[in-house]
């Protein structure tokens, strides 16, 4: 019995409609951009496995690391003890964050990241004698599946059979460099008829609502807006953190920097779960009390692991090497090639690139979870290139470390699909 037929017995993927959708695909290794699977068929990861493996599968460098610390200390509680790696990640994290913050909270994925941050926010104000129980969110944006997460997300696929049960939220528009003034009067609108925490954004870019890219100014005028009005801004870089922009992180395009900010994802290389809730010395204090309730009483079982510390200290030293950055550039000039190639085709509606993302959206209309979309994950699938369509987007976002051949299968792949729609 293969590994796909073992599969079926016992185990329930996310995302999948098992009575619909196709049997899963059995990997047994990975390397560089490469996934191969039981078969002997190889794939190139083009969107770095969910964002995460950026310099690629299986660093030797991130695992060399990683390993010496197995050796020495694998796991330990954090609310009672400290270790090494944890204190030289906060320092080195700290170091390349956007200004301002201060403190780093462990947790263990992206949604847990931003479930952190949410509860931040509400009991700041709580340990303040402040009631505010509303959050402001972009409409179509996405910050995870647990309920606060789902909560301030957009994407009613993802929240229909919850929508009773999640905390309040008022939803603006993305800037998209004409409507600042319409959003900026329907936030005046909010403020004088609600309690608002917090504002939560991806910024720059929404990932899960097809890649789609608003205006820094515009973005920057709505962070302005709140710290006027006393709303915590969220920062939500899960996805655009640790250089997939072309800069450390996307809230270094936008001049008006957040209290808070989610990182995962890309935050270990992908190697093991981790994620971070970072926030200002402000925030920080308003935890600060002689009262025990007014402490953060939210904890996973593995914050601070000291291997998972250890591999997102290898990557953020990876992340800062001549190699590396340069390798970002060339990829950043190579979208620009295939975007000036590409976008012109009649079968292409629209195109958008920032750092190594690239995205494009076909003129005919794609169910997020349909036929056509499950056909073009098929295609590339089966001529060697691993891409998930968002509807009727075909993004891009490659390791750093993918050479110029695999590259340009890439865009050969993608090109060769259009075909078919």
């Amino acid at each position: 019995m293969n590994l796909k037929q073992r599969d079926k017995k016992h185990l329930w993927h996310p995302l999948k409609q098992h009575q619909l959708q196709p049997e899963s695909i059995a990997i047994v290794k990975a390397k560089g951009c490469i996934l191969t699977d039981e078969d002997g068929n190889e794939y190139i990861d083009a969107i770095s496995s969910w964002y995460t493996c950026m310099f690629g599968h299986c660093n030797d460098y991130i695992i060399d690391k990683a390993y010496k610390q197995m050796q020495q200390l694998d796991q330990v509680m954090f609310s009672d003890f400290t270790h090494e790696p944890a204190i030289k990640l906060s320092e080195e994290l700290i170091k390349i964050l956007p200004k301002g913050q201060s403190k780093v909270f462990f947790n263990d994925n992206g949604s847990t990241a931003v479930e952190a941050g949410i509860k931040m926010a509400l009991q700041y104000y709580f340990n303040k004698g402040e009631k505010r129980s509303t959050f402001l969110a972009f409409e179509n944006g996405f910050h995870g599946d647990t309920f606060g997460a789902m909560s301030v997300s957009g994407l009613s696929v993802y929240n229909g059979p919850f929508e009773n049960f999640l905390i309040e939220v008022k939803r603006i528009p993305t800037p998209n460099g004409t409507n600042h003034e319409d959003i900026l009067n329907q936030l005046q609108s909010f403020v004088s008829n609600c309690d608002i925490a917090g504002f939560i954004y991806e910024p720059i870019i929404q990932g899960a609502a097809g890649m789609t890219i608003h205006d820094a100014d515009g973005l920057n005028e709505i962070l302005n807006f709140c710290k006027k009005n006393n709303i915590l801004t969220l920062a939500d870089e899960v996805m655009t953190g640790f250089g997939k922009t072309g800069k450390y992180f996307a809230s270094d395009y936008i001049e008006t920097k957040p209290d808070i900010i989610c990182l995962s994802k890309a935050l270990t290389a992908g190697l093991v779960p981790m994620a971070i809730t970072s926030c200002t010395q402000n925030i920080y204090n308003a935890f600060l009390s002689n009262e025990m309730a007014k402490g953060f009483f939210h904890c996973h079982t593995y914050s601070g692991n000291p291997i998972a510390c250890s591999a997102a200290i290898a990557a953020i030293e990876l992340l800062q090497t001549e190699d590396i950055q340069n390798n970002i550039k060339r990829i950043i000039k190579s979208h620009q090639v295939f975007n000036d190639h590409i976008k012109t085709h009649p079968k292409v509606k629209s195109t958008r690139q920032i750092g190594v993302i690239f995205a494009l959206d076909l003129n005919t209309k794609v169910q997020r979870y349909g036929d056509l979309r499950d056909k073009l994950l098929k295609f590339f699938m089966d001529r060697g290139v691993f891409l998930r369509p968002l509807g009727n987007t075909i993004y891009i976002q490659v390791p750093y470390v993918i050479s110029k051949k695999e590259l340009q299968v890439v865009y050969q792949v993608i090109e060769e699909a259009l075909e078919i729609v």
